[in-house]
């Protein structure tokens, strides 16, 4: 029989299902509830991008009900979560019994792109010694990368400090130490070794490493989807052996251009016409950043919005389950403006003021809060 072929409104709530933004669970009050149960967004998710210190609290308050600062900063603080490079080669917040099997399957990814920005520039360093030597200078201190390569000049003096410096970046499992991305705490980044900062060389043992499980955990969080969408989201190539040898165990479908998609059998796909509640998605957000084929919550138009703004990857505004605006969070003495820039003229505001109020809740209590719409620029 042909593949179902799922529109592009199902696809939208299937995303929106897997990434707790259809129906937002909320926490328990107990502590130790809600640690696990932060903790198990985390890892239901495979991390979160995390390349700017902040978004992962949005990401993670847009996604559960109840959710307050305090309850990521303590599991950073504690080394229950950290923060390393991984998917796509940029930072992304994981549990601690994530971050290493991750690391070693997406290993790949961060040697390619070693090569690919600093091969030149490394021409005759030897890589093992790199890595020991770097790995020994952040395990005796954590560093940031302007000391880590100031140091590593002293035996390689004719090799840049940035190369050698991204050289173990992407050669030695580094994570990023507190109090770096502590809500309400300012750090430069500053890198020490997982291995170090976790307390044991094989923290994760047991944790599923085959790029096929991989592949189920990210269809679990962003699917149905292509081939192509894994390689996207992951940086791994040659990902087509493992989709086959995975697809007696998978649901097969087709997109509306004949598409070939892969899910999960049991996982929910709860149809086109499922409500789908204003959200406000954080700066960065994976959401937004982990298919090859956007459509399915941004429209082509509207995506060429993220990139014309100084760099910085705005957060979003779904409506109805699709990007329809952008949002930016200002903060000044004593002051927090959200200002909210909406695509489309004929928009109800009320609910999209109303999770604005609950944003600026969360994040400037102890500010006078303002909400504007206006154009981001």
């Amino acid at each position: 029989m042909p593949a179902e072929v799922l529109s592009p409104r199902a696809l939208n709530r299937a995303l929106l299902s897997r990434q707790l933004l259809l129906d937002r669970p909320h926490l328990p009050d107990e502590t130790d509830g809600r640690r696990a149960a932060v903790i198990s967004a985390i890892e239901h998710l495979v991390g979160l991008q995390a390349q700017a210190p902040f978004p992962p609290y949005y990401g993670l308050w847009s996604r559960l009900g109840g959710f307050r600062p305090e309850d990521l900063g303590s599991l950073i603080t504690d080394r229950s979560v950290v923060r390393i490079a991984l998917m796509r080669g940029t930072i992304h917040l994981v549990s601690a019994r994530d971050c290493l099997p991750l690391r070693r399957q997406l290993q790949p990814v961060l040697e390619r792109g070693l090569r690919g920005t600093f091969g030149r520039q490394l021409a005759g360093v030897d890589p093992v010694a790199l890595a020991a030597a770097g790995r020994e200078l952040v395990e005796s201190a954590p560093m940031t990368f302007s000391q880590l390569g100031a140091a590593l000049t002293e035996r390689w003096p004719d090799h840049p400090p940035a190369a050698l410096a991204q050289g173990v970046r992407a050669l030695v499992p580094l994570v990023q130490v507190p109090p770096r991305a502590v809500w309400g705490r300012a750090g430069q980044a500053r890198h020490t070794s997982a291995e170090h900062w976790l307390g044991q060389p094989d923290h994760g043992a047991g944790r599923p490493e085959s790029l096929a499980e991989l592949v189920r955990r990210y269809l679990a969080a962003f699917g149905p989807a292509t081939v192509r969408d894994v390689a996207a989201w992951s940086g791994l190539t040659g990902l087509r052996p493992v989709l086959d040898e995975l697809r007696p165990s998978l649901v097969t479908f087709r997109d509306e251009q004949g598409t070939e998609l892969f899910d999960l059998p049991s996982a929910p796909r709860p149809g086109g016409d499922a409500s789908a509640p204003v959200r406000l998605v954080a700066e960065f957000d994976n959401l937004l950043l982990s298919h090859a084929d956007r459509s399915r919550v941004v429209s082509t138009e509207n995506l060429k919005r993220f990139y014309t703004i100084n760099g910085i990857f705005p957060g979003s505004v779904l409506i109805d389950g699709f990007v329809a605006g952008l949002w930016r969070l200002a903060r000044n003495s004593g002051s927090a403006t959200l200002t909210i820039e909406l695509f489309g003229p004929e928009q109800d505001l009320d609910p999209v003021v109303g999770e604005a109020e609950r944003m600026l809740a969360f994040c400037a209590a102890d500010a006078s809060g303002h909400i504007r719409f206006a154009a981001i620029g």
